[in-house]
């Protein structure tokens, strides 16, 4: 009788935990955490395709170092910060996202350079190498937008009530989202 009435307390204890969702809980956090992954994974693929622009860049003009100095300094930097999703902060994601931003304004002066080389411009490899570039920058955008709608909802659960009570028991605490960089609210200007 006595380990009935223990199994009985057990499941009487257990029955309100059902109600925090915390199954829910841990597939949000997961989803968290993959899509962070694959944020990641685009940022290496962008940082995979420089060495290659940079070299081709590099055959066309031989006077511009600095910028490929920046470049490679900045890839290396963006490069060696990471961020596990256990630890998804929001000092650790301004650091990395720093570092991106970095990456991005080199690259930008790396691509400004080849408007000196017309020949460059015209080059298949040249060609290639920016299209792609181009095309990670579109993916590392969607694996941010995807990142920022799983955070949201991620967030958004573990603030809701009942769930806000338990999620503090069980270690769910809100995890941070991207911040737009300084200045990106101002449009570029375009000189012709």
């Amino acid at each position: 009788m006595k380990k009935f009435i223990k199994y009985l307390l057990v499941v009487i204890a257990i029955l309100p935990l059902t109600s925090c969702n915390y199954n829910s809980l841990v597939d949000k956090q997961q989803g968290v955490e993959q899509t962070w992954a694959e944020v990641e994974n685009q940022y290496q693929r962008r940082a995979d395709l420089i060495p290659n622009l940079v070299n081709t860049v590099k055959g066309y003009s031989t006077h511009e170092s600095e910028t490929f100095e920046k470049v490679t300094l900045a890839r290396a930097k963006a490069t060696s910060i990471t961020i596990n999703a256990d630890d998804l902060t929001e000092e650790n994601l301004e650091r990395f996202q720093a570092a991106q931003n970095e990456l991005s304004q080199a690259l930008k002066s790396l691509l400004a350079v080849t408007e000196a080389y017309p020949d460059l411009k015209a080059n298949e490899n040249f060609m290639n190498l920016q299209t792609q570039l181009e095309g990670t920058e579109n993916r590392i955008t969607t694996a941010r937008m995807r990142y920022t709608e799983s955070v949201k909802d991620y967030n958004t659960a573990i603030k809701k009530f009942p769930t806000v009570i338990y999620a503090g028991w069980f270690g769910f605490s809100p995890k941070p989202q991207f911040k737009a960089e300084e200045g990106a609210q101002r449009a570029p200007e375009v000189k012709f």
